[in-house]
């Protein structure tokens, strides 16, 4: 066993302590990379645009039935000379050619920016240039840009980055089949100084939670200058988060959102960037927060925001409206010392005090053990008299409670954060939200569940239903663009523990009955999905999942009949759904594992 190795099998040993746990970190941080990056140089190879294919492009555009010009903005100031005519190269050489170019310099320093904004303001009528007198930062040169353009849309790029040459293709493509789009988000890379790209981020379709944990559209965006010009264009006081707060206001008036799925802009790693290093500058940080904080004075969210658990990414954290009552609906068989422990953790870690605990059995044992030793008021106990079918069980717990907000847990979970109930609350108290997960970690300290992806290798390999996102990474690590440890939207979550209202869940009829045991939290999500409602994952409600598995070779086979029917009854049922892939993962992405690593 090699070193790495046997230091991955060794984490659960001194994940406390902090330098090994560092050095852990770091190494799996390596190995990934070069992991996605071995993928990704394979997925550039294999997604170069040849000529032939621009040939199609163009022969596909003369059949546009719509097609709007893109004004594109770029601020500029006292840019390298290369960098910057690699920028305006790339907007000349796109394919589709109803665009304009709108550049404003911003009280440039160097004499060469001059020069080379004349030559491309004289070379082509469709590049257009102003001249600022005095610096008026990023916002104020970025509005000095807009007011030069005429376009429907507005798209935006920096002064060293490049777009790729099918970008302006690629959104009036998708403006064929929806015209209403106001705003269009693309997927990204990074591009160093010697034109190595790197670091692709394959974003999800729209996500407001996302949103709200991280500016994660950023670029290639483009946006109805109609709606830009009724916000008022980009304000100051928010440089080097001026697009996140341009781009909160606008989704405040527009729910025409699109996301294309390939890579379409390039953002240049130079020094002192933040595509190198988040922290290089961090009044963009301040600025982001204070957009946020803006964010959610208009949107009348009462909650502040915080910093998230790695830079760059941030909490949204609501107040708690008038402290509702929580059911806490535990299912147990067996093993009484698992419940024990499980109970023990909500009553010495839970800091949210109305809640009640409701266990459901069918086993006498577990239920003198309830009546005989735990005392607490809070904690009751049901019999189910009929064969333990997941579903049935937990809508009979529901059934026979009052409380406004319902909690369904596995007796082999442990609660490690206080606020996990806040957690889930806060956000199940959202009227467009309709379920909430959370965190679950093994004992190892590696992650069992971080939301659940349609599509992916789950419970059996064979079978290409759902599966756990970031599934056996280690928690301590920041993951795919922070995911496991933002809070985000997700296609649906895990029943070993999750949180639902009690009208949301009497609105989707409870658990299908059909389905015993398996699929049931898949299914329950894809109904509340139906409906309308956001499904939401938080890593601040964290808690241990012990796992109580059995062997594949001790399955009956009565257990494999099982199985086979949910199969069946989930693939007829939400089949096509499956197979129309999952909005929040992105189609770039493996299906194999949870890793997100590229599919090539």
């Amino acid at each position: 066993m090699n070193f790495i190795n046997l230091l991955s099998e060794s984490y659960s040993i001194f994940r406390n302590n902090g330098i090994l746990s560092i050095i852990y970190r770091g190494i799996h941080h390596l190995k990934y990379n070069n992991k996605l990056m071995s993928l990704y140089e394979i997925y550039i190879k294999q997604t170069r645009i040849t000529d032939h294919d621009v040939d199609l492009m163009r022969e596909e555009i003369k059949t546009f039935k719509y097609s709007p010009r893109i004004s594109i903005i770029t601020p500029v100031h006292n840019v390298d000379p290369i960098w910057l005519e690699k920028a305006i190269d790339s907007v000349l050489s796109q394919v589709y050619e109803n665009w304009e170019l709108c550049l404003a310099d911003d009280a440039s320093t160097k004499k060469h920016i001059k020069k080379i904004l004349d030559k491309y303001q004289n070379s082509d009528d469709r590049i257009k240039v102003k001249y600022l007198n005095e610096n008026q930062g990023i916002s104020g040169a970025s509005n000095e840009a807009l007011s030069l353009a005429k376009g429907e849309f507005i798209g935006l790029l920096d002064h060293d980055d490049e777009l790729s040459v099918n970008a302006l293709f690629e959104v009036v493509k998708l403006l064929q089949d929806h015209t209403d789009a106001d705003m269009v988000y693309s997927d990204e890379d990074k591009i160093d100084l010697k034109n190595r790209r790197s670091d692709p981020y394959f974003k999800p379709d729209w996500s407001p939670d996302l949103f709200l944990s991280s500016m994660y559209t950023s670029h290639f965006g483009v946006y109805r200058r109609k709606i830009i010009e009724e916000i008022g264009g980009f304000r100051k006081g928010f440089e080097g988060s001026q697009d996140y707060d341009l781009v909160l206001r606008f989704t405040e008036k527009t729910d025409k959102i699109y996301h294309i799925p390939k890579i379409l802009y390039h953002w240049r790693k130079v020094p002192n960037s933040t595509a190198v290093k988040y922290e290089a500058k961090g009044y963009a940080d301040v600025n982001a927060r204070k957009a946020l904080g803006e964010a959610l004075q208009r949107r009348k969210i009462d909650g502040k925001v915080l910093s998230g658990m790695f830079p760059g990414y941030f909490r949204i954290k609501r107040v708690i409206m008038n402290e509702p009552e929580i059911s806490i609906i535990i299912l147990s068989k067996d093993s009484i010392g698992q419940l024990r422990k499980c109970i023990e953790s909500i009553e010495n870690k839970t800091n949210y005090k109305n809640y009640n605990i409701i266990v459901v059995s069918n086993n006498d044992q577990t239920l003198d053990y309830i009546r005989s030793t735990i005392k607490s008021p809070n904690i009751r106990n049901m019999k189910f008299e009929k064969s333990f079918n997941v579903s049935l069980v937990n809508n009979f717990a529901a059934q026979n409670t009052t409380s406004e907000y319902l909690v369904f847990l596995n007796s082999d979970t442990e609660v490690i954060s206080e606020e996990w109930l806040f957690g889930m609350l806060e956000h199940a108290q959202r009227k467009d939200v309709g379920a909430v997960g959370c965190k679950l970690i093994y004992p190892d300290m590696t992650i069992h569940h971080a939301g659940i992806i349609l599509g992916l290798t789950g419970i059996d390999e064979k079978f290409e239903i759902a599966g756990y996102s970031d599934r056996s990474i280690p928690d301590s690590v920041q993951g795919y663009f922070g995911r496991p440890n933002i809070i985000h939207n997700v296609s649906a979550i895990a029943k070993e523990c999750f949180m639902v209202r009690r009208d949301i869940f009497n609105e989707v009829g409870g658990f299908d009955t059909d389905l015993e045991n398996i699929f049931i939290d898949i299914d329950f999500c894809l109904k509340i999905r139906k409906k309308g409602y956001l499904i939401v994952y938080t890593p601040y409600a964290k808690l241990f999942y012990h796992e109580l598995i059995k062997k594949v070779s001790e399955k009956t086979n009565m257990e494999e009949l099982s199985f086979n029917n949910n199969l069946k009854y989930i693939r007829e049922k939400w089949g096509k759904v499956i197979d129309n892939g999952d909005p929040y993962f992105n189609s770039n992405l493996t299906l194999d594992k949870g890793e997100f690593l590229v599919r090539v």
